[in-house]
């Protein structure tokens, strides 16, 4: 009897231990191009910042909630994940099936990819322009607007931190950065 509770007090701190050691793993967006938990914030004064408010599952799948205020009066809210492919993808919740692909942090210097596919005023032609162990940039040309096309505008990530931006303050994954 003594061996048998031995044997199961064993197998039931292995099992312990290994959950603890898969559940860091699975959590790779902690460390991306663009960090994703509850808290994070991005501040550039008390009137343009954006931080992470909640989780939210669309299509069976969990996305962040970033809430942003842009010049003190206008205000944003998307949601974000990171898939399995490493790509950061964009969706709602009043339209589930309908997904945009904001950058894909697996692609290499040069490589192209469509936002949506659709071939419609949305859809953006993206190419890798920049890429380095810390940092990534992502030039989007809205190769289907009549107005817009031929004039791509950038956006640059800095890993573990999000947005290459001037911000003031960061607080990424409970740490506070200060400029």
């Amino acid at each position: 009897m003594k061996n048998i509770f031995n044997l199961l007090s064993f197998v039931l701190i292995s099992l312990f231990i290994l959950s603890c050691g898969k559940n860091k793993k699975q959590n790779p967006v902690a460390d991306s191009f663009l960090p994703m938990q509850i808290g994070n914030l991005w501040y550039m004064n008390a009137q343009s910042y954006t931080e992470i408010q909640d989780t939210v599952r669309i299509n069976n799948k969990l996305f962040y909630k970033f809430y942003a205020l842009v010049g003190g009066d206008a205000t944003s809210t998307v949601y974000l994940r990171i898939d399995e492919q490493n790509k950061l993808i964009e969706s709602y919740p009043d339209t589930p099936l309908k997904t945009y692909t904001r950058a894909d942090f697996n692609a290499k210097m040069g490589d192209k990819f469509f936002t949506t596919g659709e071939k419609d005023v949305n859809d953006n032609e993206v190419t890798v322009v920049q890429k380095s162990d810390t940092s990534m940039t992502f030039s989007f040309d809205p190769v289907y607007h009549p107005n817009l096309k031929g004039h791509p505008s950038q956006v640059k990530y800095i890993k573990g931190k999000g947005w290459a931006e001037n911000f003031k303050k960061l607080k990424i994954n409970g740490v506070v950065y200060q400029n």
